[in-house]
């Protein structure tokens, strides 16, 4: 495994055409759980820049440390990467800070409702630990809802239950 990068410029503070392209490119990976989210939109695209050795990283935050789609989160990075011809960048995965759903667009919390995937409700930093949800159903919006499981289909995601149109959804949970 390569050692950490230190980056020299990063695509924040640059104007390395390169860089902008590397950004745009890693943005439109869809997540492999929700195909619906970008990387961007999920907020995991953390960086663009170049190490000390000029080549161009990007830097992805896992939802948590044990998420069994990074993996295919790397791999699709770099064939978007490699479709616009860099064929020598690197992903690179950064656990400090950790994730949180506040880094979400809003714009992907918009498309996993559409989706049917109630999206996470305030601000995870705001939160309490234990502090009781109030969730949406995302079929009918009705607020009469109950967690059924505190797993769904994936970890991230936790089991609701609308009591108005009786249906069952996945909540994007607050992290």
């Amino acid at each position: 495994m390569a050692e950490p990068v230190q980056f020299i410029r990063t695509f924040q503070s640059d104007n390395d055409p390169e860089l902008h392209r590397a950004r745009a490119a890693a943005a439109t990976v869809c997540d492999p759980e929700v195909p619906v989210l970008t990387l961007e939109d999920l907020g995991v695209l953390r960086e663009v820049g170049r190490g000390l050795d000029g080549e161009v990283v990007v830097r992805l935050t896992p939802t948590y440390s044990g998420c069994p789609a990074m993996h295919t989160m790397r791999e699709d990075v770099l064939l978007a990467l490699q479709s616009i011809g860099l064929v020598t960048a690197r992903v690179e995965m950064v656990l400090s800070p950790a994730w949180t759903t506040d880094w979400m667009s809003e714009a992907g919390k918009t498309k996993l409702k559409e989706y049917g995937i109630a999206p996470p409700v305030g601000l995870a930093k705001s939160r309490g630990l234990f502090e009781s949800e109030s969730v949406s159903c995302p079929r009918c919006d009705s607020t009469d809802t109950s967690k059924i499981s505190e797993f769904g289909s994936t970890a991230c995601k936790a089991q609701w239950q609308c009591r108005s149109c009786k249906e069952p959804f996945d909540y994007f949970k607050c992290l």
